[in-house]
């Protein structure tokens, strides 16, 4: 008498334990790489998040700074005064003239076009004798990096300039090692407090980027408006990182499912296969 399938022994059997691979040492390094990238992706997505709130966070100061009407550069900046993330490119103004004696040139700099020269810093005295540190902008390296290059004169006497008010320049924000035993008058970071100690002087913290009046003949090239940084692809990739930790559980799931129906076809089959098998005398 044929037993029926429902009743098979083979398939009682396979029933009863139908997901029983899920022990076997292949599934479970399956599920613990499951388990620890659904988390991990979760984390990744925030993180994005994260940087796609700081960036948009610094888009917003930046427009609203460079926005903001131009104010005294006495008003934000002194001696000792560290510039501020809210203060970072609002618009000063300065009145007093150039010291064209100890000016400098910053090395390794680049213009719009990635041509590597100097940026001009040049100490601009104000009107009660404290000095403010000017970026006039970039000039090439025509003479070499070891000479010190030709450099356009500033106006003469007395007059009112106006740039971005910017932080002083350190190796851990910008990746630029101060190096030492540099040419005559060359330096690697524009910062107050070294130019302080060797023009002997009250410098305000900071620098100025210069933006008016604008130089003559075109040299030295003014530095450009800051751009945006991209805050989209940030987001994109939170929400991309999010859809992958939803996905991992559902092909997890596909694949136990598929995994279970072969090994229930294996089941039925291999009893039909062992019953036409011929008899051996």
């Amino acid at each position: 008498m044929d037993v029926p399938a429902s009743k098979h022994p083979a398939t009682e059997l396979y029933g009863r334990g139908v997901y029983r691979f899920l022990l076997s040492r292949q599934w479970v390094t399956i599920t613990l790489v499951a388990l620890l990238l659904i988390p991990t992706m979760i984390w990744l997505g925030f993180w994005q998040m994260d940087r796609y709130e700081e960036r948009d966070a610094r888009n917003r100061l930046v427009a609203d700074a460079l926005a903001a009407d131009p104010v005294p550069v006495e008003q934000l900046a002194a001696p000792g005064h560290a510039v501020t993330r809210a203060e970072r490119y609002r618009t000063v103004t300065a009145e007093g003239r150039f010291d064209t004696d100890d000016e400098v040139v910053v090395r390794r700099r680049t213009n719009a076009d990635d041509r590597v020269g100097f940026h001009v810093l040049t100490p601009f005295v104000l009107d009660d004798g404290r000095v403010l540190l000017v970026n006039r902008g970039w000039i090439p390296a025509e003479a070499g990096r070891t000479a010190f290059p030709e450099v356009p004169a500033p106006p003469r006497g007395e007059i009112t300039i106006k740039g971005r008010l910017m932080p002083d320049e350190t190796t851990e924000a910008s990746g630029i090692k101060d190096l030492e035993g540099l040419p005559d008058r060359q330096i690697m970071l524009i910062n107050s407090g070294q130019e302080a100690e060797r023009l002997g002087a009250r410098v305000l913290g900071g620098y100025v980027a210069q933006t008016a009046p604008e130089p003559k003949d075109g040299a030295p090239e003014q530095l450009g408006n800051p751009g945006k940084e991209n805050s989209a692809l940030n987001y994109a990739y939170a929400i991309q990182w999010w859809l992958f930790a939803a996905a991992v559980p559902v092909g997890w799931f596909v694949l136990v499912r598929r995994e279970a129906r072969e090994r229930g076809r294996a089941a039925a089959e291999a009893p039909e296969a062992e019953e036409t098998e011929p008899a051996t005398v």
